[in-house]
């Protein structure tokens, strides 16, 4: 466990690179240039100021809308800004920094896929890859599961979900996942070691069943043209599996 310096460090760098996330999320799938980051309006073009780009406060200081031309700020910029400084803090807050770090730097990776998943059924390789090595860099750096765990999980991962994608293409005649999703559980194995594997799928089929409930529930019964997100619920399952893994560490090295 960390103190509440690194807990806070943990918030306020997620809340910056949230505010980056946002905009490639935003900005990256309508092919859009996020070179140049959240330095011009996304309504007018006019340049930001840094006082209107500290994350979260400057949305709610706007009340959701743009000082210089009044269009409305996209709610996505505060939610993922939230929602990244909430990884980094609880990141912190868990593990020692080193490991908080690397922690974190799965959340937000994670976080990204998950909405570009949900909002476009896209997991680019360019993140995709990143992510898958990032974990193996992790491995090698002896922080977390072996890498020997690691190359397993990754090879065992990508595996068992391309085997369904084929074997279902073959016996349905239409595609039932995508390319990405083995890629993306690929790279899960690559950060959480082939033991966790197992649960993370259980998890990430949980979700997807609450996902059709929710569709149920809202008297809108699914069909075979429903498409749901299988890197979004991946995505949700994996963190909280690195966390819980993290914390179970932390109780281990406590008591020796």
């Amino acid at each position: 466990m960390t103190g509440p310096l690194w807990v806070l460090f943990g918030g306020v760098l997620g809340g910056v690179i949230g505010s980056f996330l946002a905009t490639l999320i935003l900005r990256w799938p309508a092919g859009r240039s996020i070179a140049q980051g959240r330095s011009a309006c996304d309504g007018c073009g006019a340049p930001i100021d840094p006082v209107r780009m500290v994350p979260i406060l400057s949305f709610a200081l706007a009340r959701g809308q743009a000082g210089c031309c009044g269009t409305r700020i996209d709610p996505s910029h505060p939610i993922v800004e939230i929602l990244a400084a909430l990884i980094g803090a609880l990141a912190f807050t868990i593990a020692p920094p080193i490991e908080a770090a690397a922690g974190a730097v799965f959340g937000w990776l994670l976080l990204t896929l998950a909405l570009l998943d949900l909002r476009h059924f896209w997991l680019p390789d360019r993140l995709t890859i990143p992510l898958l090595a990032f974990g193996l860099i992790g491995g090698l750096a002896g922080i977390g599961p072996p890498l020997d765990d690691r190359l397993i999980g990754m090879v065992g991962g990508y595996v068992a979900l391309e085997a369904v994608r084929i074997g279902y293409a073959k016996v349905r005649g239409r595609e039932g996942l995508g390319r990405g999703d083995a890629k993306l559980f690929a790279a899960i194995g690559a950060w959480l070691g082939w033991r966790a594997m197992p649960v993370v799928l259980l998890l990430a089929s949980l979700i997807g069943l609450g996902m059709v409930l929710g569709l149920m529930l809202m008297k809108r019964a699914p069909n075979r043209t429903d498409r749901l997100p299988l890197g979004t619920c991946l995505c949700l399952a994996a963190w909280p599996v690195w966390g819980t893994s993290a914390i179970l560490s932390a109780l281990w090295r406590s008591q020796t």
